[in-house]
């Protein structure tokens, strides 16, 4: 499998498979959103947009990044999640980095988001579909970001090695400037126990397909059979 690994900025096309992975904590969330029952989660062009499909849909759920704000239900933050009922519940999700960089490759003709808590899934979907060329979209700190890049790279040795060692990957993304951030905690609108929750490797065992409907990007779970 021929494999890239871009930032956001380095999109230079749209590929013809996207993986866009943000782990701290985008698409840690959102796999956790779907392990709470949501249906779907709906993935904003900015807090603006977020807002207005909340108050077109009342039903709709709006989360975001940072401190909680006015018009939104809940916070970017896994910890935080994990006692929400979102059972049949359609989210609208606004991130700093992940729901761009899903956003910027959704013409593709197959888009997975991805993190540590969905790897395996991700890529056995990538070997049942057997793709020959695969761009890795890293979407932190402009590309740099080692946690983002780590599980990346551990995705794409899974979905030709079937028996790669996690090890040293999740150790990069625990010593990774984000992992730093939300354990020192510098950012807002964290659970102390975010981290630990980001590295916890397949937690789940479904895959994040999001498509273009009715002109949103929809982010689905897809359930994988083992092998």
């Amino acid at each position: 499998m021929d494999t890239r690994f871009l930032g956001i900025a380095e999109l230079a096309e749209v590929p013809p498979v996207a993986v866009v992975v943000d782990v701290m904590r985008a698409f840690t969330v959102a796999a956790w959103v779907f392990a709470q029952g949501a249906e779907k989660i709906v993935l904003a062009e900015s807090l603006d947009e977020a807002l207005k499909l909340k108050a077109s849909h009342p039903d709709w759920a709006a989360l975001k990044d940072g401190p909680p704000a006015p018009g939104f239900d809940m916070v970017n933050s896994p910890g935080l999640l994990r006692s929400a009922d979102l059972g049949g519940r359609t989210v609208v999700q606004k991130t700093t980095a992940g729901t761009v960089g899903a956003l910027a490759v959704k013409e593709a003709s197959l888009v997975l988001c991805a993190s540590f808590v969905v790897a395996e899934a991700t890529a056995r979907l990538l070997r049942t579909h057997g793709r020959d060329s695969v761009t890795f979209v890293v979407t932190g700190e402009d590309g740099k970001a080692d946690e983002d890049l780590a599980c990346a790279q551990y995705i794409a040795r899974r979905a030709t090695e079937t028996g790669a060692d996690a090890a040293d990957f999740l150790r990069r993304a625990g010593e990774s400037r984000a992992a730093t951030e939300l354990a020192e905690g510098m950012r807002q609108g964290v659970h102390p126990d975010d981290v630990a929750l980001c590295l916890e490797l397949d937690r789940f065992p479904f895959a994040m397909v999001a498509t273009v409907e009715d002109s949103l990007m929809i982010l689905r779970p897809c359930a994988v059979l083992p092998g």
